[in-house]
């Protein structure tokens, strides 16, 4: 009732039953709807929403041009996930030309905003020079910020600054913390990074049944580099050191899979 007498909260929650199917058949038609109508109304949270609609096409063509479009109206707003999105479409060129400078600018109003994704973002373009001076001690903060927030990505590219002594000193205990937190969460870069830690025995000792866990699990989400690792590992593993790192590598699967 308050969504039909023009309450654009309840236009939005109405939207997202809509499109969840909660207490509704799912009907992003109908979601887009009344996202609309609130977004029209200056709902920020609907603004966005149809930005990520357009921007997928999900009850509507697929337009880069018109997510773009809401996207801004709720990143003036102030909302931190608008605000990333529309750095995100500077940062790809999509809807809009590319511009890595205005993607970092965007990029830091919503990690300022709490947008944790935003800082990872962040870390990689003062990494890599994109938008901003290359500035390795500037990507080490970002990345930290986004890490300890249990970014995945961030945590990955700590373990690389520590591995290579980018932006702090050289650190490989803290290099094995990182790519293990990030690994832990599923990333496959992080798995193939630690399985090399062990292989090579790099601020560790050397543990082919761990290098070939880490190496499996890394293969199970198709990366070649591990597969091609993993098998060539196995030569010089014996029977019962290959049947325990399967085991450990079934065991890591199941936490990872709980998380």
């Amino acid at each position: 009732k308050a969504a039909e007498q023009g309450h654009p909260g309840a236009q939005h929650n109405l939207g997202l039953m809509y499109d969840l199917g909660r207490g509704v058949p799912q009907d992003y038609k109908k979601a887009f709807e009344w996202y609309s109508k609130a977004a029209e109304q200056g709902e920020a949270l609907s603004q966005c929403t149809l930005g990520e609609m357009y921007r997928f096409g999900q009850g509507v063509p697929q337009d880069y041009k018109k997510a773009f479009e809401w996207y801004s109206k709720a990143a003036e707003q102030g909302h931190a996930g608008a605000q990333h999105n529309l750095g995100l479409m500077y940062d790809l060129g999509r809807g809009v030309p590319q511009d890595y400078q205005k993607a970092a600018e965007w990029y830091a109003k919503a990690a300022k905003g709490g947008y944790a994704i935003a800082n990872t973002k962040l870390g990689l373009m003062y990494e890599n020079g994109k938008g901003v001076p290359q500035d390795y001690k500037k990507a080490f903060e970002w990345y930290t910020k986004a890490a300890e927030q249990g970014d995945a990505i961030a945590q990955l590219g700590l373990g690389f600054m520590y591995h290579d002594g980018r932006g702090v000193p050289q650190d490989y205990k803290k290099t094995f913390e990182w790519f293990t937190k990030a690994a832990e969460q599923g990333n496959a870069l992080a798995q193939l990074a630690l399985g090399f830690m062990y292989h090579d025995g790099i601020g560790l000792p050397q543990d082919y049944v761990q290098a070939y866990k880490w190496f499996n699990l890394a293969a199970a989400q198709d990366n070649e580099d591990a597969k091609k690792s993993r098998d060539g590992l196995l030569k010089a593993m014996t029977p019962a050191q290959i049947a325990e790192g399967q085991r450990l590598s079934r065991e890591a699967m199941e936490k990872i899979q709980k998380k």
